[in-house]
């Protein structure tokens, strides 16, 4: 098994691998959930390597059982690389009824489809993945243990000098994406209730790699000269590697109502330390822009640290790993996240 924080990663091959490596926890969890794993939604930033360690942690327990990825796979290469891992892949469009109904059964599931980017101008497509196909999924699987991804914007911002917002806080979203995330976590509630669904809601914030994340769009900010915005002026990250294990772990916590959980890095980052930071690693003088607010998207990670032990990754190693990937311009998946929004419209 691959060591869980390697001391440098300088190719794309290495990177996939650091961030599909189950360690012990993963193997353990897996083990105890029986039956087979498909992930609905899985070719998107995450899926692939959450699918790929899984199929790594079943091997790892030399277990022969099936994981599915399920996706439209827009891009071939994206499926072919997960047939050549071990994972299976399906072909779907999860707002059909039709083909979400001929999926294959599994008594374990990862629900991790969503629209967010362009959600403002195409608000009824956003209500439809973040709801509808929600809804399809779980009339699918409603005898199954489904671990099933949300978001931290459905708390709106909390104080920027407070830990951030609890898995007990009342959800007040701001704007029509966030509405609808909250819409989709009622979904999972509502039927994990009427059919007692053993179902885990994972509030992510936010799950950063190498070429995608919040902390690599305040890199590439540095890197190019342009300022760095101070509005959104607190930040949580996690590292996804981190981010997949506990996903994957969190299937044995899963309850009918929902158990819910914020996964996210536990420190409360300032966007102004965190881009001299990176100014110093890549030899690039930093300039900023706008005032720091005094509210953030920001989540308190305690009930995570407490359940499933700190990650094992620390922010500070991956600003070092951003900064070597971005100064010798790596691949990128070029989707910036646009956390810097205040205004809740993405």
């Amino acid at each position: 098994m691959s060591n869980i924080t390697p001391p440098s990663i300088t190719t794309t091959a290495a990177l996939e691998d650091a961030l599909s490596a189950p360690d012990d926890g993963v193997v353990a969890a897996l083990q105890e959930c029986d039956g087979d794993l498909i992930l609905l939604g899985a070719g998107g930033k995450m899926g692939p390597t959450l699918a790929r360690m899984a199929r790594r942690a079943f091997d790892a327990a030399g277990s022969d059982r099936r994981v599915i990825a399920v996706s439209r796979f827009s891009k071939a290469e994206a499926r072919a690389s997960l047939e050549a891992c071990g994972v299976e892949t399906v072909s779907c469009d999860l707002l059909d009824p039709a083909q979400v109904a001929a999926l294959p059964d599994a008594p374990n599931v990862v629900y991790m489809t969503g629209m967010k980017f362009g959600a403002t101008g195409n608000v009824g497509r956003t209500w439809a993945m973040n709801t509808y196909a929600p809804a399809l999924a779980f009339a699918r699987y409603r005898g199954s243990r489904i671990a099933a991804f949300s978001s931290g914007n459905v708390y709106g911002m909390a104080p920027a000098d407070s830990d951030g917002s609890r898995e007990t806080d009342p959800l007040q979203p701001d704007g029509e994406y966030s509405m609808s995330c909250l819409g989709r976590e009622r979904i999972f509630e509502h039927f994990s209730r009427e059919h007692g669904t053993p179902t885990s809601i994972i509030r992510l914030n936010y799950a950063c790699e190498l070429r995608y994340g919040v902390l690599v769009d305040i890199a590439n900010w540095v890197w190019t000269g342009q300022p760095v915005p101070l509005a959104m002026g607190y930040l949580n990250a996690i590292w996804q590697r981190d981010a997949n294990a506990i996903t994957l772990r969190s299937l044995l916590h899963a309850a009918s109502p929902p158990f819910v959980l914020n996964v996210a890095g536990p420190e409360k980052l300032r966007v102004r330390e965190v881009a001299t930071r990176l100014g110093e690693l890549m030899q690039r003088e930093v300039h900023f822009e706008g005032e720091e607010a005094d509210t953030a998207y920001l989540s308190d990670a305690a009930q995570m640290c407490r359940d499933f032990g700190p990650p094992q990754t620390s922010t500070d190693q991956l600003i070092e790993w951003i900064a070597d990937w971005v100064k010798h311009d790596r691949e990128q998946h070029g989707l910036p996240t646009h956390f810097e929004v205040t205004t809740g419209k993405y």
